[in-house]
């Protein structure tokens, strides 16, 4: 992925006129241009005569291979380019039959520690599919067949760097199709003690997170960004899961943790952290909960225009926001994205 190429830009709506976010507590601007472009009001293809952005896929597949870190098996795993409207595909090659299942929220099951995607047809799933996700998200990639030969996707380094590396190195290739978004239209949110997670409308798309652990290596972080291609691969996407070291033998015998090492996590022993070569980023434990919740949203099966805000929420949490967010139809619509200056160097993408 080049730095040019941006997932999604300008749309063909008007700025909702409720719950906007305040991003300014963080140093963001809901006024300022961000990852679409011109903010509040910006024109579509109905006025102005700026072109639709087109749907992307890979230029061409790329494959890779590593432990699950749950379960510790080794799989194999390739990107392959996919149809416009394909969505995110995910593919058992292991499987008679290779059922394939969608990356969608309608598609989800609560898993501890991780996002799980589940065939309705068949006694079939993928795990720890969130880095990836993000990966793909961040580098503006809407359509793309995942064929994994196991239940899990490589963990690599525990981050989503690996996956950009790919992304970037197979190319990223126009499809005929207009690009499509979500469109947050008013304030959704769900909570449980102590935790809770929220989309309010918003042109662009920003995370804030919040974290706070007893441990003195972790304590209380927050991370705000708006979410572009610079800012997702310089910013989130070295950021790797982490867990205590009390955790990894309760883990183990609940079946998970199994192919974790600190070769792909952070391990933290209270305020020591076990990794010879430290912290990637100062924050990197908040910064990689913003990553993991990228991932999640993203399998709303478009980009959203909005801004989420969560505090201390896991998956679950963000399966049941994007639960709440369709359950009524007033909440959102479906919007084309549009360009809305060729002059901008965010449009300087891959093709374009």
């Amino acid at each position: 992925m080049a730095d040019g190429m941006t997932p999604f830009r300008v749309i063909q709506s008007h700025a909702a006129e409720q719950g906007s976010a305040d991003l300014s507590s963080a140093g963001l601007d809901a006024t300022q241009p961000g990852v679409f472009g011109q903010g509040a009001g910006g024109q579509g293809t109905s006025s102005g005569g700026a072109s639709a952005i087109r749907q992307t896929t890979l230029k061409n597949a790329i494959h890779c291979s590593g432990v699950g870190v749950h379960g510790g098996q080794k799989t194999c795993m390739t990107l392959k380019p996919a149809e416009a409207d394909s969505g995110i595909l995910f593919r058992r090659s292991d499987l008679p039959g290779q059922p394939t299942i969608p990356a969608l929220w309608s598609q989800a099951v609560e898993s501890p520690l991780c996002s799980r995607i589940v065939a309705r047809d068949c006694d079939a799933s993928v795990s720890t599919i969130e880095h990836l996700m993000a990966a793909l998200l961040g580098c503006g990639i809407d359509n793309v067949l995942i064929e994994i030969d196991g239940p899990e996707v490589p963990i690599m380094d525990g981050s989503a760097a690996p996956f950009v590396f790919l992304i970037e190195c197979a190319g990223i290739a126009q499809l005929d199709s207009a690009r499509k978004a979500i469109k947050v239209l008013k304030p959704v949110e769900v909570s449980e003690p102590h935790r809770t997670a929220r989309l309010l409308p918003y042109d662009g798309f920003a995370v804030d997170f919040a974290i706070h652990f007893d441990s003195k290596a972790v304590g209380g972080q927050r991370f705000a960004c708006e979410v572009t291609p610079t800012s997702f691969k310089q910013e989130i996407s070295r950021a790797r899961t982490f867990g205590f070291l009390h955790e990894v033998d309760e883990l183990r015998k609940l079946g998970l943790a199994k192919g974790g090492s600190l070769d792909n996590a952070v391990v933290v022993d209270d305020d020591v952290i076990l990794n010879a070569g430290g912290l990637r980023y100062s924050d990197e434990f908040v910064r990689h909960k913003a990553l993991d919740s990228i991932g999640d949203l993203y399998m709303a099966g478009r980009p959203l225009i909005a801004s989420f805000q969560g505090d201390k929420a896991g998956h679950a949490l963000t399966l049941r926001l994007l639960q709440a967010l369709f359950a009524k139809a007033s909440n959102y619509t479906e919007v084309e994205l549009v360009e809305s200056s060729v002059s901008d160097e965010l449009l300087l993408a891959a093709g374009a």
